[in-house]
């Protein structure tokens, strides 16, 4: 059986290699001409590393991944510390570290594991048909390829997504944009095992350490959608809004070359029910895409593409009702994770004021059990537990 996975990031890449494992005959295409990730880094909780480690990467992710033992919050205009404690209790309870890593070093891994000389970058599926015998897609170029399956896991603008639900969907703003990078590691900034976030006047700071001596770090910027801020202005953009911050944060936004942070506006998807048509089957952010305020979107991928892979390994006779099986176990999962971020966004970007408020207050009285039962009713539920 052939298997057309359009999209090599995280979700087509990873799905791609579990399916092989299984041994099906698998395509990858990608409509970007070279490996460009959006965003610096990532957070892979214990219920991503654990589909990683099933595809046999454990050693190779966690050479790429940062120690993050602690995590502390800050006052964002006194640099006051709010709370700060130990994660252990985290990797006890969900029997797995967890691995803040370099996005780009993490879908090098992926497309090496599968086979980068084996994806077909430059491919943009502008059209798909399908009948009882496959798939045929066509591309851009006017090429064609033909499938019994098709996976689309192109991304939150799936163009892929409007034949399998017969429609277009909307996107919605979730208030604020996101400006990431990566820097050295500074005692100057925090300290290089902790997750640190700075919080006030709605908005947010943080610095997770990654492999290399070096911080991923964010910044959340509530403003309008739209705004056409040049590459190399978007450290000026930071000292505009967050130069009153604390100390550490001034020491950040010093330590970032001009030109090298990524500035993304953060939209997410309302969960859809639907993520099969035949035989095409959504897959990642093409089916659920999310705001990343409780670090699941990646993580949520790598669960759709080995249950996706179980699915179709036990179905093989009948891949259709695989891919039935498939969307039955993950959409009610996915969707509950796109609606908790999307409740943790509105809580933390002052959608309520009196909530935001109310978050602070509960921050300076945190033990770490909160917010650890917190990340712990995020990563349960997926195929290993």
């Amino acid at each position: 059986m052939k298997i057309l996975v359009v999209g090599a990031g995280i979700g087509g890449t990873s799905a791609a290699i579990a399916l092989r494992r299984h041994g099906f005959d698998v395509e990858v295409v990608e409509q970007v001409r070279e490996n460009k990730p959006v965003g610096a880094a990532i957070s892979l909780w214990s219920n991503g590393v654990k589909c990683l480690n099933y595809l046999g990467l454990h050693e190779e992710l966690a050479a790429l991944g940062g120690t993050m033992d602690h995590l502390a919050y800050a006052d964002a205009l006194t640099g006051e510390t709010l709370c700060d404690f130990s994660l252990a209790p985290l990797l006890e309870a969900a029997g797995q570290r967890h691995y803040p890593v370099a996005r780009a070093e993490l879908q090098l891994m992926l497309m090496e594991a599968f086979g980068i000389d084996e994806i077909g970058f430059g491919k943009r599926v502008v059209g798909l048909e399908q009948d009882d015998a496959g798939v045929t897609a066509t591309f851009a170029d006017g090429s064609q390829t033909t499938a019994d399956l098709v996976i689309a896991a192109d991304g939150s603008r799936s163009a892929t997504r409007d034949h399998v639900l017969g429609r277009t969907v909307e996107r919605t703003y979730s208030g604020y944009t996101n400006i990431n990078g990566l820097v050295r590691a500074d005692p100057a900034i925090a300290a290089s095992d902790h997750w640190t976030t700075w919080v006030g006047e709605d908005q947010r700071c943080a610095v997770m350490p990654v492999a290399g001596d070096r911080f991923y770090y964010w910044f959340d910027h509530v403003t309008p959608s739209g705004k056409d801020v040049p590459r190399e202005a978007v450290v000026d953009e930071l000292r505009a809004v967050f130069g009153h911050w604390a100390p550490p944060v001034q020491a950040l936004i010093d330590a970032i070359e001009p030109g090298t942070a990524n500035r993304v506006e953060i939209w997410d998807l309302d969960p859809i029910d639907t993520w099969v048509r035949g035989r095409v089957a959504l897959l990642g952010d093409a089916a659920h895409s999310t705001a990343p305020d409780i670090g699941q979107g990646g993580c949520s991928a790598l669960e759709d593409s080995v249950v996706l892979s179980w699915m179709l390994a036990t179905h093989r006779d009948d891949p259709l009702e695989g891919l039935r099986r498939y969307e039955a176990a993950r959409t009610e999962r996915a969707g509950d994770l796109v609606l908790k971020a999307r409740k943790r966004s509105a809580v933390t970007h002052g959608h309520d004021p009196e909530a935001t408020a109310a978050w602070y207050r509960e921050l300076a009285a945190e033990d770490g059990s909160g917010i650890i039962a917190g990340i712990l009713g995020n990563v349960v539920g997926g195929p290993f537990g």
